[in-house]
């Protein structure tokens, strides 16, 4: 009966201690918002935010900074502004905002408007912002020995020099000074808190990779004033992500000069060399213009840009080459026989070197020509000399030579034999006008090839130097991709 009474007291007794600690509490609270009535309209009962808190005018006032980088919001390269979210913490000795904590029931600190209180006008001297606002009014956090912490959030918006001159591999260095703006070291000075900026709570960026942000102090003296004016200066560190841009600019571009020289591996009578490299010449034309939308209109090309230029100007020669070339392939039976160093340099060395075989070479090799005049030889049409004739005809390199045999020949079989006399005379009247005819077609053939090699050897000539321009310019496209590709590294 005791236990089952005392169990039930239990939670009884538990609800009561709870309610007692929250009545404490509540008291203790009452009495520290009391305290903090009672302390707040004490200290500021006499008190003036409009001079420095020092107890003698001619004692400097430190006021210690700390900067915490939160996060890179933009980084606008053609108007050179760099926009970052801050957190700037000051802190400083109010003289005359000191109490005793014992007085006031252990109160060590509170919590009020920071516009209540004297506060340093430090401002950031690269401002490049239009907005000249005041600073945003958070609470300042005052102790009882006069030390004020103010920590306010900022957006700020900073001239910064941009060297573009390797991009997109560059790195670059923003510089956010800190100073006072009417006051000089000898009223108030700048501590460093830290030996560089606070990037612990930094959001990673897409863009941009930190390397660090150290803080220096300078002690300028300006020619306005005599008096030193101290500032501190954080460097920030950035190093670009150019994945997106090797993706995206740069990649595209190699593949696309690695395309102007294979116009000189078409074929001429294609009608599309030309073409080929006016397209890529417009292609590379429209990247170019993609990277001076964003870079700054100033004196330093980057390095993407030197690449695009280099790359246009190769696709210019290689077209300007591709037309000479063409015109050397369509030489026909006006033009002059190739030049005898040409047939040298051209025909029989560098065509060996860039394996360039003969024209129509694979279509009727000279084997089978032989072999075609072989099987004329062997056919017995006209009896007698006709054979004989025929064989003589085959020789086409001597004219007189071959005019001398086929009149002997003619003599012999048109000799007088009694009563054939008179069909031979006939005969030998058809055998000359034969000779005449198969002579006029000798020559007109004889001619024809001559004109037709003639041509042949200039589409060689023309086809030899498609391959060592090709070969040439394979061989820059690649030294100059190899090139930007190791100033990434």
């Amino acid at each position: 009966m005791m236990s089952t009474l005392l169990n039930s007291l239990i939670p009884a007794l538990r609800s009561m201690e709870i309610c007692l600690r929250d009545s404490h509490h509540r008291a203790v609270e009452s009495a520290k918002g009391k305290y903090a009535h009672m302390l707040f309209n004490e200290l500021f009962e006499d008190y003036s935010n409009a001079l420095r808190p020092v107890e003698d005018t001619d004692k400097v006032l430190n006021v210690t900074l700390q900067i915490t980088l939160s996060q890179i919001k933009d980084m606008d390269e053609r108007n050179q502004i760099l926009t970052a979210y801050l957190w700037i913490r000051q802190s400083w000795y109010d003289a005359y905002l000191k109490w005793d904590k014992d007085k006031y029931d252990g109160l060590d600190s509170i919590r009020i408007p920071s516009n209540l209180v004297w506060r340093p006008d430090i401002v950031l001297y690269n401002k490049a912002d239009d907005d000249f606002s005041e600073p945003v009014n958070t609470n300042v956090v005052l102790r009882y020995d006069g030390k004020i912490t103010w920590d306010a959030p900022a957006i700020t918006k900073s001239s910064c020099v941009v060297d573009v001159s390797y991009f997109p591999f560059d790195s670059q260095q923003c510089n956010l000074t800190f100073g006072s703006w009417t006051y000089n070291g000898n009223q108030v000075d700048i501590i460093n808190s830290l030996d560089s900026g606070d990037l612990s709570d930094f959001v990673e960026d897409v863009e941009w990779e930190i390397h660090g942000m150290p803080a220096v102090k300078n002690v300028i003296t300006y020619g306005c004033c005599s008096e030193p004016y101290p500032d501190v200066t954080f460097t920030l560190i950035l190093k670009r992500k150019s994945s997106f841009y090797i993706f995206n600019l740069l990649l595209p571009c190699i593949l696309i000069s690695f395309l102007a020289p294979l116009g000189f591996y078409l074929p001429a009578d294609s009608g599309e060399k030309v073409s080929l490299g006016v397209t890529v010449l417009l292609a590379l034309t429209v990247f170019q213009l993609m990277v001076a939308e964003i870079m700054p209109p100033s004196e330093n090309v980057p390095l993407i840009g030197k690449y695009y230029i280099a790359t246009m100007t190769m696709i210019t020669a290689s077209t300007a080459l591709t037309i000479i070339i063409m015109n050397v392939h369509h030489c026909g039976s006006e033009a002059k026989p190739v030049p005898q160093w040409a047939r040298v340099v051209i025909l029989d060395y560098m065509s060996k070197i860039f394996f360039v075989y003969d024209v129509g070479e694979n279509c009727t090799s000279p084997q089978r020509e032989k072999e075609q005049e072989h099987k004329l030889e062997g056919d017995d049409v006209c009896p007698g000399g006709d054979k004989e004739v025929r064989s003589q005809l085959s020789n086409r390199n001597d004219d007189s030579d071959l005019k001398e045999k086929l009149n002997g020949n003619l003599n012999k079989s048109c000799g007088v034999h009694g009563e054939d006399g008179r069909e031979n005379v006939n005969c030998c009247s058809c055998y000359k006008m034969l000779i005449k005819n198969i002579e006029y077609i000798a020559n007109c053939v004889r001619d024809h090839k001559a004109n037709r090699a003639k041509g042949i050897e200039w589409k060689k000539v023309a086809k030899v130097m498609d391959r060592f321009f090709m070969w040439i310019f394979f061989i820059m496209v690649f030294f100059m991709s190899v090139l930007i590709i190791g100033k990434a590294a």
